[in-house]
């Protein structure tokens, strides 16, 4: 069995996600990226676009504004300055 990810996504007004999944992509400052679990450590600006939850063969999308990811040994967290999920 493939090793989960454990991703959580914090807005200003809550967090909208939190839990394990298979992989995040999200629309990095400096280019759009991709978090599997055991991923290196990084922490980069993000940019307005959509970020990707895939998980068990299903994508959920959010709508977010800035912010920042922060990937750790624990797994990623993205604190954006706006978020929902997408309609």
């Amino acid at each position: 069995m493939a090793q989960k990810l454990h991703f959580s996504l914090v807005s200003p007004e809550r967090e909208l996600f939190s839990g394990p999944v298979d992989q995040v992509d999200a629309p990095g400052a400096e280019g759009d990226f991709g978090v599997l679990a055991n991923h290196a450590p990084f922490m980069t600006a993000l940019k307005e676009g959509q970020l990707r939850v895939h998980n068990n063969g299903q994508v959920t999308v959010y709508d977010i504004r800035g912010g920042f990811a922060d990937v750790t040994p624990e797994g990623l967290t993205v604190l954006a300055e706006h978020a929902v999920e997408a309609a």
